[in-house]
């Protein structure tokens, strides 16, 4: 079994940043891409960022030069460092991993619980 959790989501003012983590723990045998999604409730989830395990990103267009992803595949973790936050920004922020585990021997696409992001002065 595995599992990924979020943290690092709060309350910041528009134009602060935030950075937010996740951790994949269980029977993890190697980890392909990593992505962040955002939801505002009535909302379909939207993708934020990406990296291949190779370290390729890719980037929606409303984060552009703003938010930074990154990962560290010795902790089996990803960041995503989120600078100028704006109140449009204020959502659930969801990890996802596509993770080859040792049981299965299969990828198993797995996501976090969430962590709010709420961007307000």
């Amino acid at each position: 079994q595995v599992q990924v959790e979020e943290s690092g989501g709060g309350l910041v003012q528009p134009g602060g940043s935030l950075r937010l983590s996740c951790t994949a723990s269980g029977t993890v045998f190697s980890i392909s891409t990593m992505a962040w999604y955002r939801q505002v409730p009535g909302s379909q989830r939207e993708l934020v960022a990406s990296i291949t395990r190779d370290g390729e990103v890719n980037y929606s267009d409303f984060v552009k030069g703003r938010f930074t992803v990154s990962r560290d595949n010795s902790k089996n973790a990803q960041y995503l460092q989120m600078n100028s936050l704006q109140p449009e920004d204020t959502a659930n922020y969801y990890c996802h991993m596509r993770i080859f585990t040792v049981t299965t021997m299969q990828n198993l696409e797995v996501w976090g619980q969430g962590t709010l992001v709420t961007v307000s002065s």
